[in-house]
């Protein structure tokens, strides 16, 4: 099917938006000139798009109603079973929905998404269905995935397991919460600024945020291709390993992966945590908003690691908080960039492209005003920085990312790993209808202080139950250096084993 041509109007109007002046004259020439590009167009436009295959068939999926979704965790249920044998046979899997499940409806928590059907599985989907997996579904995201508390998704907000009312944590609030409540054995989640490790705390579960570009991203809604991260949440350390083994390793599709390095992490399970040094982050407990409560329950957990043989110091690491800082431009900016005006998947990267994503996602300038006030508002500051500074605070951020990087690595270098708080709070209670909308975004944003930073850096950070507080659960970070899952799961199963984190 032929494209449409532009007119000398239509022309003009596009040099205008280029700052470029035509005359009639000119522009009836430059159209002359340019209909052979746009022959190709037509060229391209008859082809089939290269996707893969979907080899596994699925049941019939729907949208479970109340009475079957009490936490509102589920968007969709189905089901697809894999491999009749693998690593993960007769595990049950949930998928957080923005994520590629081909045939099931995909919404990544926005009623501007809502209708988008995928045409393929994303990589990771494919690789959990080899090893013998059984997906259940989609679990409910926060709106564009802009939000660490669990009230941001269309239609509504999710509950936490542990105390309903209460946030189960964001984005990935669905998987966090089905984990937690036993409804699936395992899930994926993604995270840009905390939203593997921020629901793992709130929900009292174990999340691995792994080293940027460890796990393939192909066929996962983007927000920004430098802090987007996936990885696997779970009840225990050894679920969670296991299904990192499964879905780590290079798929050459995703410009996120550059020598990757891929581990047996299920071997570390069992080598304890004996004279592994380990550097307590001064800074990761001096945030404004750190509850002294969560801070005595992870040095209480500090002191069962040294109860273990692990050898503890107390460290400072300054360029924690610069990290931290730098996601304001890197994020905001880039997602302005990327996933709104680049329509999901954005431009100048090789791999596999969503094209029908970007046929969907485009429409959300037709219904703006639907978006979450979350997302308006990094919005707002990318744009500003974006048409004011013209991307040169993104810039000088991603440069200065290398001088918290390495800060991070020459720590990483005298320590076998780093340790702080996961969030400086329990899960607080979900924002009331109608609240105010300085109540609605800081609700989303108030307890990113300590996770943000390692999605600049690219660092791995796994979430582990430390306690309770008020009974609701405390989450302790455990980080790594590049591709060293393998020294988290030793120290995380460690702990898992030795402590019964609910009496701490």
């Amino acid at each position: 099917m032929a494209i449409q041509r532009p007119t000398i109007d239509v022309l003009k109007q596009i040099a205008n938006d280029l700052h470029i002046q035509l005359t009639d004259t000119e522009a009836a020439e430059y159209l002359s000139i340019i209909q052979s590009n746009f022959d190709a167009y037509d060229l391209i436009d008859e082809l089939d798009d290269e996707i893969p295959e979907v080899r596994y068939p699925r049941a019939n999926s729907y949208r479970p109603d109340a009475t079957e979704n009490p936490l509102n965790a589920w968007y969709y249920k189905t089901e697809v079973k894999g491999a009749l044998s693998g690593k993960l046979s007769g595990k049950t899997i949930a998928l957080k929905d923005n994520i590629f499940l081909a045939d099931v409806p995909m919404m990544n928590g926005s009623t501007t998404l809502e209708g988008f059907v995928p045409e393929y599985d994303a990589t990771i989907v494919t690789r959990m269905l080899d090893a013998g997996a059984t997906i259940l579904g989609k679990a409910t995201c926060e709106h564009f995935c802009l939000s660490g508390g669990s009230h941001t998704s269309d239609p509504v907000a999710v509950h936490n397991p542990y105390r309903h009312g209460y946030s189960a944590g964001g984005s990935s609030s669905g998987s966090a919460a089905l984990v937690s409540n036993g409804d699936v054995d395992l899930a994926i989640a993604c995270d840009q600024g905390g939203s593997i490790r921020i629901p793992a705390a709130f929900c009292g579960i174990y999340g691995m945020k792994p080293t940027h570009g460890l796990v393939p991203y192909t066929g996962i809604m983007p927000i920004e291709n430098t802090i987007d991260h996936v990885g696997p949440v779970s009840r225990t350390v050894r679920d969670n390993a296991l299904l990192l083994e499964v879905i780590a390793g290079g798929d050459g599709l995703d410009p996120r992966q550059y020598h990757v390095k891929t581990e047996d992490y299920t071997s570390y399970l069992d080598r304890g945590v004996k004279g592994l040094k380990i550097g307590v982050v001064r800074e990761g407990f001096n945030l404004a908003n750190m509850d002294p409560k969560v801070a005595e329950k992870v040095r209480k957990a500090i002191v069962e690691f040294e109860k273990m043989g692990a050898i503890v110091e107390d460290i400072s690491l300054p360029e924690h908080a610069l990290a931290g800082a730098l996601w304001s431009p890197v994020g905001c900016e880039g997602l302005t960039a990327q996933m709104m005006h680049g329509n999901g998947m954005g431009f100048n990267w090789e791999g596999l492209y969503g094209v029908k994503l970007i046929d969907k996602h485009k429409d959300w300038r037709k219904q703006a005003d639907q978006l979450s006030p979350t997302l308006k508002a990094c919005m707002f500051v990318g744009e500003y920085g974006i048409k004011n500074y013209s991307g040169r605070y993104y810039a000088k951020s991603k440069n200065i990312t290398r001088r918290a990087r390495a800060a991070y690595d020459q720590k990483l270098a005298e320590y076998d790993l780093l340790l702080m708080p996961t969030v400086p709070m329990v899960a607080q209670p979900l924002p009331e209808p109608g609240c105010s909308l300085t109540e609605y975004i800081s609700k989303a944003f108030e307890m990113i202080g300590n996770t943000a930073s390692q999605d600049i850096t690219g660092h791995p950070a796994m979430s582990i139950p430390c306690g309770l507080v008020d009974d609701l659960p405390v989450g302790l970070m455990l980080i790594g250096p590049y591709f060293g899952e393998g020294k988290i799961y030793q120290a995380a199963a460690a702990f898992e084993k030795n402590v019964d984190w609910k009496t701490i």
